[in-house]
C-alpha cells in the first residue's frame, strides 16, 4: 500500500530572506558615517565681535575659545595657558593641514589673544584665524 502525503497550502508559510537588505542597510549606514563631516565645537558660549568682512574658515580643525575671564577652552575642556602649547601640537599632529581659529570673547583681554596665539606658533601653527560675526 502507498500511502501519498498531501500537504495543504495553508501549512506552508512564505517567508521573506531579509539578509540582503540588513546588508545593504549596514553598508549606507558605513558609507554616511565614513562620508559625513562633522561640525567641531569649541565647548563654550562666545560672544564674538561682529566684522562686515569676516569670511567662513574652511579648514578649521583646532578650535580654541576664550572666555569673558579669559579662561582657554579646547573641546569643551578648560586648558591651562601653560599645556596650551602641547595640546595644539597633538591637534595639529592629528590633521597636519588644519588650521587654528580663534573664538575670542569681546570682553577678553588681548594678552590672553596674543598668548594663545604665541603658542599656536611655538606648535608650529603659523595659519590662525580670529574668529568674528558677520555684520
Amino acid at each position: 500500500m502507498i500511502r501519498f502525503s498531501h500537504r495543504n497550502n495553508q501549512d506552508q508559510e512564505a517567508s521573506v530572506d531579509i539578509t540582503p537588505m540588513l546588508d545593504v542597510v549596514f553598508i549606507m549606514l558605513i558609507f554616511f558615517i565614513v562620508t559625513a563631516t562633522f561640525v567641531k565645537l569649541a565647548g563654550i558660549e562666545v560672544d564674538s565681535p561682529k566684522a562686515s568682512t569676516a569670511v567662513v574658515q574652511e579648514k578649521a580643525n583646532i578650535l580654541i575659545a576664550i572666555d569673558a575671564n579669559n579662561k582657554i577652552w579646547i573641546n569643551r575642556r578648560e586648558v591651562d595657558f601653560r599645556a596650551l602649547r602641547p595640546n595644539i601640537e597633538r591637534l595639529h599632529a592629528e590633521n597636519p593641514k588644519g588650521t587654528v581659529v580663534i573664538l575670542a570673547d569681546k570682553v577678553s583681554k588681548n594678552e590672553t589673544l596674543v598668548i594663545v596665539m604665541d603658542a599656536s606658533r611655538k606648535a608650529g601653527v603659523y595659519d590662525i584665524a580670529l574668529a568674528a560675526n558677520k555684520n
